[in-house]
């Protein structure tokens, strides 16, 4: 039986005393962290300013604080702290957000991090990891600690549809690298859909590459330029803000690059999501893998017009 999230981190931080696990009363992944390891373990309440200033004070002194908290509020109420106390000075504080974009599901505005991303990103030298399954989480968890500089995490508890290559930071997984038709660049909770609608694609002719940035940043540069240079139409598929996410780091590159593409985006544009079951959500939302497809097919269609 594969490793869990808990049962990984308790491995790693029972080998490395300097690790230490924190979270502002989110204990759902880590609820046997307390009473395996006491002395490593810091419950601040509902408090992400706080957790996060301790986190980096804690990061001052040599340890390796793993803080874990809603990923809206930790992004969005302790912004300025992440940015000031642990992105100036480049603390090695690995912050893991639960429930991010789609995951939130049921919550409404408030609690949905769909601009997360957009934020972390925007911390220099700060990194974000977005696993297509839990799986990915739980194998690149080692990575994520051992890594110099901060880390942001979107939590993902969807299970893997595929078995996934070994981690390596700005290393995308490509399925299909030889298909020139669409490029789906894809992470997070929507990697499961947009293989999805690779298969779908594939059953109606269309040849289809499958991207999984599982480290938007750092990116893998190499294997979004060959999607773009490669594909006739590229397709950005998130569970975020059209600003600032993939869409935007893939328009960055492009331009970077003095590269023209084709590019599909399907993410949220100008609102947030209807609260409602996973499931509803992505069928209400158009995020569905026949939906996904569907919205490729029409554009293909235009191009023969």
């Amino acid at each position: 039986m594969p490793q869990t999230y808990e049962q990984k981190l308790l491995e790693i931080a029972g080998k490395e005393s300097r690790v230490v696990v924190m979270t502002a009363e989110n204990r759902a992944a880590i609820r046997g962290v307390p009473a395996a390891l006491p002395n490593q373990f810091i419950d601040t309440g509902i408090t992400e300013q706080t957790m996060v200033g301790m986190a980096a004070g804690l990061a001052l002194r040599g340890r390796i604080p793993v803080a874990h908290a809603l990923a809206t509020f930790l992004t969005l109420r302790a912004f300025e702290f992440i940015r000031t106390d642990v992105g100036i000075s480049n603390l090695p504080v690995k912050l893991v957000g639960a429930v991010p974009g789609f995951l939130s599901e049921s919550n409404g505005p408030t609690h949905q991090a769909i601009e997360d991303v957009s934020i972390m990103r925007g911390i220099p030298r700060m990194q974000v990891f977005c696993p297509a399954s839990y799986e990915e989480m739980v194998n690149g968890l080692e990575s994520v600690i051992n890594e110099p500089n901060p880390v942001y995490v979107r939590f993902n508890s969807r299970p893997s549809p595929v078995e996934h290559q070994a981690f390596e930071w700005g290393k995308a997984e490509v399925f299909s690298p030889e298909a020139k038709d669409v490029a789906l660049l894809a992470y997070g909770t929507l990697f499961t859909e947009a293989l999805e609608a690779k298969k779908l694609l594939e059953a109606s002719g269309i040849s289809a590459r499958l991207v999984n940035l599982r480290t938007i940043k750092p990116l893998d540069e190499k294997a979004v330029l060959a999607a773009a240079t490669e594909c006739k139409l590229v397709v950005t598929i998130e569970d975020h803000f059209l600003t600032g996410g993939l869409f935007s780091v893939l328009s960055e590159t492009l331009v970077r690059n003095r590269l023209v593409a084709d590019v599909l985006p399907v993410a949220l544009d100008g609102t947030w999501f209807h609260p409602t079951s996973l499931k509803n959500v992505l069928e209400t939302e158009g995020f569905t893998g026949p939906k996904i497809a569907q919205k490729i097919q029409a554009r293909l269609r235009e191009f023969s017009l």
